[in-house]
């Protein structure tokens, strides 16, 4: 009878009846129960307004999962179009000297010089004639033809020429200065009881090929150059000035 009068008296008197127990508040079921949850509004007259909210925080490295492994690369995108370029660098500082390098092969210079003579005396034969020559004062490469009194260039280029004469007593001194077949400058003297040293000189454009030589020219007089055999009294000489590579 003790069990059933127990579980009797439970379910009929309040919780606050039974002795030794503490009372609970009295909670109305228009308000909120205390306290108040994280989300929860509270007004401006709430009594637990003024009183620190407690929010549940949750530690995500708890939640963390291992590092996994790293996938297969995916395939390169396209390029992309060029940007503009971008503002000029600071200057740099200077570098080390370098080391020296191996000497260079001499500079090759062009020469070309002949210097000619005759020593005995000329009189022309014919209208036109050659001036041959004895005497061979300077001849590179053996250029000029004694013979045929002819200088053939094989460096063009711009060449100094210059013709000295002993002109004979009453006679008539007329020469050409030629280039190939052309005339380019005369030497001349009239007749003369006394005979007197002439010159001429000029520079000429010669191309390889060119033939330069003098040439004695025979007019209504007798043309004559004088010359002996212990003396020099007629000469023929050139150089190159410089050569067509540089002009």
């Amino acid at each position: 009878m003790a069990a059933p009068t127990l579980l009797l008296l439970a379910l009929l008197l309040p919780a606050g009846a039974w002795p030794g127990l503490p009372r609970r508040p009295c909670v109305h079921c228009c308000r909120p129960a205390w306290p108040p949850g994280p989300y929860a509004r509270v007004s401006d007259g709430d009594p637990w307004r003024s009183l620190p909210r407690v929010r549940p925080t949750i530690d995500i490295e708890i939640l963390k999962g291992e590092k996994g492994e790293a996938g297969v690369r995916g395939r390169a995108g396209r390029s992309g179009k060029e940007g503009p370029p971008g503002a000029r660098g600071l200057q740099g500082r200077k570098g080390q000297k370098g080391q020296v390098g191996p000497p260079g092969a001499p500079c090759q210079r062009a020469y070309a010089a002949f210097s000619v003579g005759r020593r005995e005396g000329l009189h022309s034969s014919d209208d036109f004639q050659a001036v041959p020559f004895d005497t061979e004062l300077v001849n590179l490469d053996g250029a000029f033809d004694l013979a045929a009194g002819r200088f053939l260039c094989t460096v063009p280029g711009v060449y100094f020429l210059s013709l000295n004469v002993h002109t004979w007593n009453y006679k008539e001194t007329y020469l050409h200065i030629m280039l190939n077949r052309r005339p380019t400058a005369v030497l001349y003297a009239q007749p003369s009881e006394r005979s007197v040293m002439q010159a001429q000189s000029l520079m000429l454009l010669l191309a390889a090929g060119d033939a330069v030589w003098v040439r004695m020219f025979q007019r209504e007089q007798d043309n004559a150059i004088y010359g002996e055999r212990g003396d020099l009294y007629i000469t023929f000489s050139g150089h190159l000035v410089k050569p067509a590579a540089e002009l």
